[in-house]
């Protein structure tokens, strides 16, 4: 099983900075099987840059749930699943300092969709989600969104357990 997740947020992990959407997949290795996604009360202000860059502002949040509300369904889709994230190393160090806030220890596997396709699908320019998608073909909708990237992460990584003849990635 594997939950493929993607965050938006206020700025880089260090510091007091905070999650303001996050959508999570959770994917069987056929089919996504649940899904949740929302908007996150960051309870902190959200910078002009971050808000050119996903759109999401203030005033989108402020009536959010915080992370405290929406952590039994992101702690459930997550458990017993591989996590899995386009650069998996950002999104999970902030959901797991989000759960440090609630006094909870969060421990997954990590598996990095970054990682992956420069092994599976060597040879781009880049390997930012943006470029590999359009460079394997995979269309972003709502990019820089929570629900969007993490859409697209899922057909990519369709694409990599497809191509991948090393078997790289664990199947249950």
């Amino acid at each position: 099983m594997y939950a493929i997740v993607d965050i938006e947020t206020t700025g880089g992990v260090k510091g007091p900075t905070r999650i303001t959407e996050i959508a999570v997949f959770r994917y069987d290795g056929r089919q996504v099987v649940d899904s949740f996604h929302s908007l996150v009360n960051p309870q902190t202000f959200i910078p002009p840059f971050i808000t050119r860059l996903t759109g999401i502002d203030n005033r989108m949040v402020q009536n959010a749930p915080t992370f405290a509300e929406i952590a039994d369904p992101v702690r459930n889709l997550t458990r017993d699943a591989w996590f899995v994230a386009h650069n998996v190393h950002f999104d999970y160090n902030f959901i797991k300092k989000e759960y440090e806030w609630l006094d909870e220890y969060f421990k997954r596997d990590l598996l990095c969709t970054v990682r992956l396709s420069r092994k599976i699908f060597p040879g781009f320019k880049s390997y930012s989600l943006g470029n590999l998608c359009q460079s394997l073909q995979i269309s972003i909708k709502d990019r820089h969104r929570a629900s969007g990237d993490a859409a697209a992460t899922v057909r990519l990584f369709e694409m990599l357990l497809h191509h991948d003849k090393q078997r790289l990635i664990p199947v249950d």
